[in-house]
């Protein structure tokens, strides 16, 4: 283990090779490669991981899970995405939901229950909330949410980036009800797999290949009243679901793209310590200005984990940051992101020449590390959230 790795793994007190020991974590890297050579899904990474019970480590242990915080989610997030970052981003969609049902259970709303339940049992649940230039994300949709008279609805519309796709069991959506006496209405449910759900095999990226995050057609798919778990006024709004949705996945997006600049330094620390100088004979860590960039990448690096500890942390143990709170999770967030593709930048130059070949796994890194820029919060969104946060809105 490397020393990076290990200072990482120190910040913690449980035992993150209890869920992702490194035989398993060397198997997973050694198919990422694979699966972006050939954009496939990783089944057997998803095989490996629901044996060692990852799918349920923010599920309760009554519930057959680890209990592990998010907080300790997202140490493990950030070492699985140092092997595989296409693997890890797939995951962070599940893990998503159960963080969820976490954050709510915590504030003593028992919502998403049967999500435990089903997570618990291995079953997998996948995030259909982006949607093509809907810059709204969780405040508006151009789903249509119908009302089957029963409490249930069915969604028409099409998802894009819906990570899973070849292995959900659970589809969590959100869609606009614009026919009810109360309309507009915000309405979150989740849909099983069944012919009014069809996912396009359009998946062909520049990185994160194996996420398959294919985009997905709902064609009239139904959820009965007892998947319908918000209606809820467009816009933003404080209901913990909203809460609970934006922190969890602002922060295992963060860990996912932290744990990438981690895997980036590590390689930069091993072709500065095995290539050698011709002009100088000794290897390239005795060079000062590749001591400068490597450090310069450790000290951005270094920063992010424990903003993420203490924001995880805070969110775990129901922290009242009020109207910051927003901005926090957004910040971070961006910052992750823009440090990771800083660091996967320099560790490129680093690397040399070989870095450039499509079989490095620094070039893959740097193709996957883009997909950070696409995901909410954008730059534009954490900027405005920030703006907001510390100057209030826009006056005349």
């Amino acid at each position: 283990m490397s020393a990076v790795t290990a200072r990482m793994d120190a910040m913690t007190s449980f035992d993150p090779a209890r869920f992702l020991p490194d035989d398993l974590l060397a198997r997973i890297r050694e198919r990422a490669a694979v699966h972006d050579r050939d954009n496939t899904f990783p089944h057997d990474d998803l095989d490996d991981l629901r044996a060692a019970g990852y799918l349920g480590i923010l599920v309760p242990t009554a519930q057959g899970g680890a209990g592990l915080s998010l907080a300790e989610a997202s140490v493990l997030q950030q070492r699985l995405a140092g092997a595989a970052p296409a693997t890890a981003l797939a995951i962070n969609m599940h893990l998503v939901w159960t963080g969820v049902a976490k954050v709510l259970r915590d504030r003593g709303i028992d919502d998403l229950a049967f999500v435990e339940q089903r997570a618990g049992a291995g079953e997998v649940f996948a995030f259909g909330i982006s949607e093509a230039g809907n810059d709204l994300v969780l405040f508006g949709s151009d789903t249509a949410a119908e009302p089957d008279g029963a409490g249930g609805y069915t969604f028409t519309g099409t998802k894009i980036f819906t990570s899973l796709s070849p292995v959900w069991t659970y589809l969590g959506v959100h869609g606009l009800d614009s026919t009810s006496a109360d309309a507009p209405q915000m309405v979150f449910a989740f849909l099983d797999r069944g012919d009014a759900v069809v996912a396009r095999d359009d998946w062909d990226t520049l990185g994160m290949r194996g996420t398959q995050s294919r985009t997905t057609e709902l064609r009239g798919a139904h959820a009965p009243a007892e998947r319908i778990i918000r209606r809820l006024a467009p816009g933003p709004q404080p209901d913990p679901l909203i809460f609970g949705i934006f922190s969890v996945f602002e922060i295992l997006l963060a860990s996912v793209y932290t744990g990438i600049a981690r895997r980036a330094l590590e390689l930069a620390v091993e072709a500065a310590s095995t290539r050698r100088s011709k002009k100088t004979g000794t290897v390239y860590a005795n060079d000062p200005d590749i001591r400068w960039r490597v450090a310069d990448m450790a000290l951005a690096y270094d920063a992010l984990p424990p903003q993420l500890a203490a924001l995880a942390h805070d969110v775990d143990s129901r922290a009242d940051h009020g109207a910051q709170w927003f901005s926090l999770l957004a910040g971070v967030k961006y910052r992750a992101v823009s440090m990771a593709k800083a660091v996967v930048d320099d560790a490129i130059l680093v690397g040399g020449g070989s870095a450039y070949f499509a079989r490095s796994e620094l070039s893959r890194l740097y193709r996957d590390v883009l997909a950070g820029m696409f995901h909410p919060s954008d730059a534009e969104s954490a900027h405005s959230t920030a703006a907001a946060a510390w100057l209030g809105p826009v006056t005349d």
